[in-house]
């Protein structure tokens, strides 16, 4: 897939204010594959309160503020992903392109040296992850509203408010939603 397909692919899955899941209740997750065999995406806002200096002190200068750990799904919690920004002209070995310069990062590579050129980093514990059709039954359910991301989401400084500001960016009923109360049973 050329760079051109791959940032076309990027995707979030905004929740529904009524989704009714505590693991993604106003959440955003940003889906990474989407295919016949099922999905896996990283929650983008829900950071932890383990700080990336206290376990990988090495990394601690690129990770973008809050430089924590972010809880990037219920499977598989002890896996760590890792997001970054890549600079102007790096060179692009064991990254895979997200949306402009922000990339998968292999944890491999960065714990062996092999990726440069990254200036900023977000690593997540765990990760979001629907069998076969799963996720295409919620879709068609209204659980989740597919929006295209601009590339500051993905590292947003500020993730409690993401959910809100992506829902009121899109206009009409969403934006209106965005507005909804975070326990809607005090509506």
């Amino acid at each position: 897939m050329n760079p051109a397909e791959e940032e076309s692919a990027c995707k979030l899955l905004v929740s529904a204010p009524d989704l009714g899941d505590e693991n993604f209740d106003q959440t955003v997750v940003l889906l990474l594959e989407h295919d016949p065999e099922g999905a896996l995406g990283l929650v983008l806002n829900r950071p932890t309160s383990s700080e990336v200096s206290e376990h990988l002190p090495d990394w601690a200068g690129m990770a973008v503020s809050p430089a924590l750990f972010f809880f990037g799904g219920p499977v598989s919690v002890g896996s760590l992903l890792a997001i970054g920004r890549r600079q102007m002209g790096a060179s692009s070995r064991n990254v895979q392109t997200l949306i402009g310069p922000l990339v998968i990062v292999d944890p491999a590579a960065l714990i062996t040296g092999e990726v440069e050129g990254i200036d900023a980093l977000r690593l997540f514990t765990g990760y979001s992850g629907w069998a076969a059709g799963q996720l295409d039954a919620e879709l068609a359910s209204g659980a989740w509203h597919v929006v295209s991301p601009l590339p500051d989401d993905v590292l947003c400084s500020e993730p409690d408010a993401l959910w809100r500001s992506i829902m009121r960016r899109q206009g009409g009923k969403l934006a209106s939603q965005g507005l909804y109360p975070e326990d809607l049973s005090s509506n």
